[in-house]
C-alpha cells in the first residue's frame, strides 16, 4: 500500500487535479460545459502531461531533491528512477493518442509545442536564468489556448493564459529562491543564484506589482463585471500583496517558500474571477 501510495505521489496529484479542475473552468469560460465529450479530452490530455512532466521533473532533479525535497518519492528511495521515468513515457504516450481525437489546432498546441517544451525545459532549460521560468509559466498558460483550441474558440482564452503565465512567472521565481540551496548543490544557474537573492526578490516585486495592475485592466474596459473585480482582489491581489509584504519584511528563503504555497492557487482563482465576471 506504501508503495502505491509514493507511486501516486509522484504524479503530485494534487497538481494533476487542478490541472484538470482549471480546464472546466476555462470551459466554463467558453460556455462549452455541455460539450462533455471533448471537455473530457481536454481535460485527460492535461492531466495526462501534467502527471508526466511531474514524474520526468522528479527523474532530473533527483540530486537536488535528495536536499530541497527528501521527502519526495525518488530521494526517499520509494520509486526507482527507471519506474519513474517509464510513469513519464506512458502518460505522455497516452496524452498524445487521445490528443489525436482533438482539432488540428489543439492537436499542433499539445504535440508539437507543449509537450516538447516540457521535455526541452526539464532536461535544458530549468537551469538557465529566467528562461526556464518563462517556459514552465508559457507551458501553463498555454493549456488555456489548447483548451479553447479544441472547442475552435480561442479568442476569450487570450485574458486567462496572460493572467496564468503572469502568476506562474512571479511563482516560478520565488520558488527558485525557496530552492536556492539545493540548487547550488548541483551547480543549477537559476535567476536568484547568478543575480543574487536581493535582486531576485526585486524582480518579483516588480512583477508582482505588473500582474496587480494588469489584471485589473479587464475590469476597467468592461471586458468583465464586478464580481470579477472583487474575486481578483480576494483571490489574486490579496496574495500577490501578501507576498510582497513578506518578502519586503522579510527577504530569504523561507518567506520565498511560504510566498510559492500562497501563489499556487491564485491562477485558479483568476479563472473563478473571469468566469464571474462574464456574468452581468
Amino acid at each position: 500500500m506504501n508503495t502505491l501510495y509514493y507511486h501516486i505521489k509522484l504524479l503530485r496529484p494534487l497538481n494533476v487535479f487542478t490541472s484538470g479542475l482549471a480546464m472546466i473552468i476555462a470551459s466554463a469560460i467558453l460556455g462549452t460545459l455541455s460539450e462533455t465529450d471533448t471537455l473530457l479530452l481536454v481535460m485527460a490530455v492535461v492531466m495526462c502531461f501534467t502527471g508526466a512532466a511531474n514524474s520526468l521533473n522528479d527523474v532530473v532533479d533527483f540530486e537536488i531533491d535528495k536536499i530541497n525535497r527528501p521527502l519526495r518519492p525518488l530521494p526517499s528511495g520509494f520509486v526507482q528512477k527507471r519506474t519513474a521515468l517509464f510513469i513519464s513515457i506512458l502518460l505522455f504516450s497516452i496524452g498524445t493518442l487521445l490528443c489525436l481525437e482533438l482539432s488540428e489546432t489543439a492537436k499542433v498546441i499539445g504535440i508539437v509545442i507543449a509537450m516538447p517544451f516540457m521535455v526541452i525545459y526539464t532536461k535544458f532549460l530549468k537551469g538557465i536564468p529566467l528562461v526556464g521560468n518563462i517556459t514552465i509559466a508559457f507551458i501553463l498558460g498555454l493549456s488555456f489556448l489548447f483548451c479553447g483550441a479544441a472547442f475552435n474558440n480561442m479568442s476569450p482564452m487570450w485574458i486567462p493564459m496572460i493572467l496564468a503565465f503572469g502568476l506562474t512567472l512571479v511563482r516560478e521565481l520565488v520558488k527558485d529562491i525557496a530552492d536556492m540551496e539545493g540548487d547550488k548543490s548541483t551547480d543549477l544557474r537559476t535567476f536568484p543564484i547568478t543575480a543574487g537573492i536581493e535582486k531576485a526578490i526585486q524582480l518579483s516585486i516588480f512583477l508582482s506589482a505588473c500582474i496587480g495592475v494588469g489584471a485589473f485592466i479587464p475590469y476597467l474596459n468592461g471586458t468583465y463585471g464586478i464580481w470579477y473585480g472583487i474575486l481578483l482582489i480576494l483571490g489574486v491581489e490579496i496574495p500577490l500583496g501578501v507576498v510582497v509584504v513578506s518578502l519586503l519584511n522579510n527577504p530569504g528563503i523561507s518567506s520565498a517558500t511560504h510566498g510559492a504555497r500562497i501563489l499556487k492557487f491564485s491562477t485558479l482563482m483568476g479563472l473563478i474571477a473571469i468566469y464571474s465576471g462574464t456574468f452581468s
